[in-house]
């Protein structure tokens, strides 16, 4: 009797989702929710798309953005105290 068993475990990956929340790029980016908004309302991130009252951001545009060189979130401007 043959086991076709393999000891390889192959954990199966979700597919990566066409587009992304605002939580879901922050984590992306490994940055804070707030730094993605304020880049969105600066226009910064590429392939923002409103959708009533939620945003959605195409992951291609993110992607290619970020492959370009050019994927840079400049900080919130805080006063200083």
């Amino acid at each position: 009797m043959t086991d076709t068993r393999t000891d390889d475990f192959h954990e199966e990956e979700e597919p990566s989702p066409v587009v992304l929340t605002v939580d879901e790029l922050a984590a992306l980016l490994r940055v804070e929710r707030k730094t993605v908004y304020s880049a969105i309302l600066r226009g910064e991130i590429p392939g923002v798309q409103r959708v009533g009252r939620t945003i959605r951001i195409g992951r291609a545009a993110v992607v290619s953005w970020l492959n370009s060189g050019q994927g840079c979130v400049s900080r919130s401007k805080r006063r200083s105290r």
